[in-house]
């Protein structure tokens, strides 16, 4: 059985680039901005961004997991009880879908096909 790790960590800022300078200076995290509304980072362990928001941040942050097959996985959460709640949808980079699951937690899964 395949499986699918955690692979990436997105975040809610309301302010990217006073986020950006906090973790520059506090952590020694590099940023890539990706236009006016995402920049990704690395240098944390783990790889992820923020996305900027303008709506109050209660759960600021999404665990996104790799799959090679985002169809077949897609399938597989429905079918143990998750909820799509983002179809599939295009990013650069490659395809993601977010889900909750069982208990309400939302979750992405991307691949690069």
């Amino acid at each position: 059985m395949e499986t699918t790790r955690i692979d990436y960590i997105e975040f809610k800022s309301s302010d990217l680039e006073m986020t950006k300078a906090f973790y520059a200076r506090t952590f020694g995290w590099t940023f890539t901005d990706y236009g006016p509304t995402y920049t990704a980072f690395s240098e944390s362990g783990i790889n992820g961004g923020f996305e900027l928001t303008t709506e109050p941040i209660t759960n600021g942050v999404l665990i996104v997991l790799y799959h090679k097959d985002l169809v077949t996985i897609k399938d597989k959460v429905i079918a143990a009880g998750g909820s799509v709640t983002k179809e599939i949808f295009e990013f650069p980079g490659g395809k993601r879908f977010h889900f909750t699951d069982s208990s309400g937690n939302e979750l992405a899964i991307w691949s690069e096909k």
